[in-house]
């Protein structure tokens, strides 16, 4: 593994847990010859992730998601970023989403929403962990390693939702940002949903 990877440890003082979970973070580093730039948080000196995590730590971030809790080894670790390194590598040779190259149209109402096979065919070309609920909207939680950049990602999505003209519903929260999209004219989901949600997981 060449670039160094983001590793986030949220603790709190005189935690045992914790000081296991920053060993094992070192003895992954030293074992397995991974590049690691391990920052550690305390929790005790921010209000908005004592309320959070509470005494639920030790928390482990890894390229800003959550990757652990409590108790980990180093091999774990090790696993962890050899499944990450796979991915990546498939997402990087996956070609571009042909829904994100769409253009999302507006909707005047007069046609019905999507259903069944329809509904389920566009489902499966979207992916990406979006889930069709209740026939009626997608939704997607996408995580993230702090509140700044919860709130930049969301400010993306606005500037994209502007530029389409489809505005979806933005829930933010530190740490996580949750999109939920629909066409408002029926009720229900058109096409334009699955191009906007594609578009999303592209910024």
């Amino acid at each position: 593994m060449h670039e160094a990877v983001e590793v986030v440890l949220y603790t709190r003082h005189e935690c045992s847990l914790c000081d296991k979970a920053k060993a094992s973070i070192r003895a992954a580093e030293v074992q397995y010859r991974l590049r690691i730039r391990l920052r550690e948080v305390d929790i005790d000196h921010d209000p908005a992730l004592l309320q959070l995590f509470k005494n639920d730590v030790p928390v482990i971030y890894i390229d800003g998601r959550e990757a652990f809790r409590h108790r980990v080894e180093p091999q774990q670790i090790a696993e962890f970023l050899e499944s990450e390194k796979g991915e990546k590598a498939r997402s990087a040779a996956a070609p571009p989403s042909a829904l994100a190259a769409e253009k999302c149209v507006p909707c005047r109402g007069g046609v019905p929403a999507l259903k069944g096979a329809d509904l389920e065919s566009l489902s499966r070309e979207l992916g990406g962990g979006w889930h069709v609920v209740d026939d009626h909207h997608l939704e997607k939680e996408f995580p993230f390693p702090d509140f700044a950049k919860a709130l930049h990602f969301t400010n993306r999505i606005g500037a994209l939702a502007e530029e389409q003209g489809h505005h979806p519903d933005i829930h933010l929260a530190w740490g996580k940002v949750r999109v939920t999209i629909w066409t408002h004219k029926v009720d229900g989901l058109t096409r334009s949903d699955f191009v906007l949600a594609a578009k999303i997981d592209g910024l």
